[in-house]
C-alpha cells in the first residue's frame, strides 16, 4: 500500500479551495506521480469557528486505519495541528507548511475587516484570529505535537501574512520540529518554479528522509 498523505489547503473566509490550491499548482499531480496516495478535502467555505473545520475535515482520520502524514498550508496550519493532537494514532507526520501569522495587528485588523464585509459576525472573527502562534491553538497545545516528527516549511520571502517569525515560534515551541526548504505558497503566480521542490520535499519528509533546511534535517 502506497503512503497515504492528507493535505490541508489555506484560505479563510475567501473562494479558496483544494483544487486551486493543490490540484491547478500540480502539486497533487506531482505527488501522485511519486506514488503517494492523496487526500485533498475541501474546508468549510465559512467557518464560525475552528471546531466547524476540525469536525469536517476530521471524519476523515476517523475512518482512517492506516497512519498517514499530515499537510497544513497556510490557515490550514491550525486544522492540521488539531488533527494530530485528537488522532495521534493515526497521524503519523505534520508538515506545517506558508504557516499564517497569528497576532499581528495590522494584518488581523486587516483580515478583521474582510471577514466582516463577507458576513462573519464580530465574534465569530475574533474567535477564528485569536490563538499563540497559530490562530486557533494555543501555545501548549502546540508543544504537545513533540510525539511525532513535525517540519515546517517557510515563505519565502516572507510577507504580512505569512512572517518569518511564525516559522522561528513553532521550531522553537514544538521539540524536535525542523525547517525544510521554503518558497512563495501556492497559488502564488510566483510559486511555479518551486513545483519541483515542493514535490520533492513532501515526498522525503513523507518517507523519513529530510532535505537539509536552515534548521537541518531530523
Amino acid at each position: 500500500m502506497s503512503p497515504t498523505v492528507l493535505l490541508v489547503h489555506g484560505g479563510l473566509w475567501d473562494p479558496m479551495d483544494a483544487e486551486r490550491f493543490w490540484g491547478t499548482t500540480g502539486i497533487t499531480a506531482g505527488l501522485t506521480s511519486a506514488g503517494l496516495t492523496v487526500l485533498a478535502p475541501d474546508r468549510p467555505k465559512y467557518p464560525t469557528g475552528w471546531d466547524i473545520e476540525f469536525e469536517a475535515l476530521g471524519e476523515l482520520l476517523a475512518n482512517h486505519a492506516e497512519p498517514l502524514t499530515v499537510v497544513g498550508a497556510s490557515n490550514g496550519c491550525t486544522v492540521a495541528a488539531r488533527m494530530a493532537l485528537v488522532y495521534p494514532d493515526v497521524v503519523a507526520r505534520l508538515l506545517l507548511a506558508w504557516p499564517a501569522t497569528c497576532g499581528d495587528f495590522e494584518v488581523d485588523k486587516r483580515t478583521r475587516a474582510g471577514l466582516h464585509g463577507l458576513g462573519c459576525v464580530p465574534k465569530d472573527a475574533d474567535d477564528l484570529l485569536a490563538g499563540g502562534t497559530l490562530r486557533g491553538t494555543s501555545d501548549d497545545e502546540l508543544r504537545g505535537l513533540a510525539r511525532i516528527p513535525v517540519a515546517v516549511l517557510p515563505s519565502v520571502p516572507e510577507n504580512p501574512m505569512h512572517q518569518r517569525r511564525t516559522v522561528d515560534g513553532l521550531l522553537q515551541l514544538v521539540r524536535g520540529c525542523r525547517e525544510l526548504p521554503g518558497c512563495p505558497e501556492p497559488p502564488r503566480p510566483d510559486f511555479p518554479p518551486y513545483l519541483a521542490q515542493v514535490v520533492a520535499t513532501i515526498v522525503e519528509f513523507v518517507s523519513g528522509e529530510v532535505r537539509r533546511g536552515a534548521a537541518g534535517g531530523f
